[in-house]
């Protein structure tokens, strides 16, 4: 439904999510020292239409791609850049939608 040329409050919604972990986590990985060259993410909202409801955003996967320029972490510290990040992204805890992190 509505007009497919605009922007939904949902997909907004997503993209603020999106952002919202991605700066944290660019200035979180700057202070290690590692360079991102580039993050680029291919989040995903999934909405759920309940019998009666309101239609619920339940969850939003986030999948982050990203490239290091020099040193790159081991899958371990990127999982704590990741974890940093996710606590200090406001939005996604202001939201009953679970937000993770498929890092790629």
């Amino acid at each position: 439904r509505g007009n497919p040329s605009r922007t939904t409050p949902e997909e907004l919604l997503i993209a603020a999510l999106s952002s919202c972990h991605m700066l944290p986590f660019l200035a979180i990985a700057a202070k290690k020292g590692f360079v991102v060259e580039p993050y680029e993410d291919d989040e995903v909202g999934v909405l759920e239409r309940p019998e009666g409801g309101p239609t619920p955003l339940p969850r939003c996967p986030l999948r982050p791609r990203i490239r290091f320029s020099g040193a790159a972490p081991d899958a371990e510290t990127l999982a704590k850049l990741h974890a940093q990040a996710h606590r200090g992204c406001f939005i996604a805890s202001s939201v009953k939608t679970a937000v993770t992190v498929e890092a790629t």
